[in-house]
């Protein structure tokens, strides 16, 4: 079996037997990786703490067959400010499970996990009602499926937008209109988003529009997932 080393961050976990844990992260150099951690549901282990979903860690693992096997596990971030606040898990838990369901089966993507990294220490450092929404945009962009705001996906008038269409792909003006209705409001904060001024749209306030982007956003996700988020379940409750 051969040795190495990643960063990771831990997507879910899985019990395993009496004392072990299946974990899967999602790592700097080698994408989504499972892993088994021997012995990490005693007392006595020396690093149960430090994998548990949201854990940023240094890791090293013994390459297997089917499940590596951590051998080694150093924590890096341990975004204490998510852990306690039962609403930041929650978001939190929406980022890894989208993550986890992109990542099946897809190579490597060190631009995926900086992301998935910058979306956390986003959030452990500010509640802000649309990171986990920032967060879906720029991974639907990642994946090839950035939508059109700028312009009416179907005749490209860039006045009057009224309306969000999933199948289209973007926002569609009055004349062309179909899916949802959205406010002027939202299309600004889907622009700033997506055009690389997503600390604008941070410091928004918690207002009907962001309100809009955070449905959309769950909805575009899921569109494209083909099934429903269950930790967002847990958001809206």
């Amino acid at each position: 079996m051969a040795l190495y080393r990643d960063h990771g961050i831990v997507l879910r976990t899985h019990k395993l037997g009496e004392a072990d844990r299946i974990i899967a992260f999602y790592t700097a150099g080698h994408g989504k990786v499972r892993a088994v951690a021997k012995g990490v549901r005693k007392t006595t282990s020396k690093f149960g703490a430090r994998l548990e979903p949201t854990s940023h860690v240094a890791l090293q693992l013994y390459e297997g067959r089917n499940l590596d096997i951590v051998t080694q596990a150093v924590s890096v971030d341990h975004f204490r400010a998510i852990r306690e606040d039962l609403d930041r898990f929650a978001r939190a838990s929406a980022m890894l499970e989208a993550v986890d369901q992109v990542s099946e089966d897809a190579p490597p993507s060190a631009a995926l996990y900086q992301l998935l990294l910058r979306a956390l220490r986003t959030l452990s450092a500010r509640s802000s009602p649309l990171v986990v929404a920032g967060f879906f945009w720029k991974l639907l962009a990642l994946e090839g499926l950035r939508p059109s705001v700028d312009a009416c996906v179907r005749c490209g008038a860039t006045d009057d937008r009224v309306s969000f269409d999933l199948d289209e792909g973007g926002v569609l003006c009055r004349r062309c209109r179909r899916g949802t209705a959205v406010s002027p409001e939202a299309i600004v904060l889907l622009q700033q988003i997506l055009g690389g001024r997503l600390g604008t749209a941070l410091d928004a306030p918690a207002s009907p529009a962001t309100i809009e982007v955070e449905v959309l956003a769950t909805r575009a996700l899921e569109h494209h997932l083909e099934r429903r988020l269950r930790s967002f379940g847990v958001l809206e409750q």
